[in-house]
């Protein structure tokens, strides 16, 4: 394989409006079945689906308030690009999962098919944010942070706080949804690591 063949290709910029508007719809397709079907995720948009469950907020409300205060450690992490990215694309998916209801009518939906599909949707929407530079920012921004700071695995942070917001869940949502919730996050990291590893993909931003 000639070697030039795998230098990076510069995402234009129409390339990365798009990719922002298709990931965003993506992430909030899988975000209205999941609210449909009474499940969650992890990180902050699992913080969000709780609140919404638990306080009769809308998610999108939830989801972009509960982001505000890791921008400031976007920036210290990932630069003004990153986070200006960050910023849009959860505002989109905020407006875009309170749209979304409006778009479509789902009369009937079987919470496993959900599980499933949701999770692989909101895959493979954040897989798409990923290869423009853009991340739904969050739990992960402050792994990374307390990694660099402290020295703590930031697999293992993320893992820890998705825990606690499962057992959280608990106290709102039925044992069985739970339980489906966890296997829609596992859904959802298989689609980001089947296809999000170093040197499978060159374009950037």
């Amino acid at each position: 394989m000639d070697p030039q063949d795998l230098s990076a290709d510069p995402h234009r910029p129409y390339e990365d409006v798009m990719a922002m508007l298709v990931g965003t719809l993506f992430v909030a397709l899988g975000v209205t079945f999941y609210t449909q079907a009474l499940l969650l995720t992890g990180s902050t948009a699992g913080m969000a689906f709780l609140l919404q469950y638990a306080t009769g907020w809308r998610f999108g409300v939830w989801f972009f308030l509960i982001n505000l205060p890791f921008y400031y450690l976007a920036v210290k992490r990932m630069g003004w690009s990153f986070t200006l990215r960050t910023f849009v694309a959860i505002g989109l998916v905020s407006l875009f999962s309170e749209l979304t209801g409006k778009w479509i009518t789902i009369e009937s939906l079987n919470p496993l098919y959900a599980t499933l599909m949701g999770g692989s949707l909101i895959g493979i929407g954040m897989l798409v944010l990923f290869r423009h530079r853009t991340s739904l920012g969050g739990i992960n921004i402050l792994a990374l942070y307390l990694q660099a700071r402290y020295g703590l695995r930031a697999g293992y942070v993320q893992l820890g706080i998705d825990g606690l917001i499962m057992l959280a869940a608990l106290l709102v949502l039925p044992a069985d949804r739970v339980g489906l919730s966890v296997l829609g996050a596992v859904a959802l990291n298989l689609i980001i690591a089947l296809n999000h590893k170093p040197g499978r993909y060159m374009g950037v931003s």
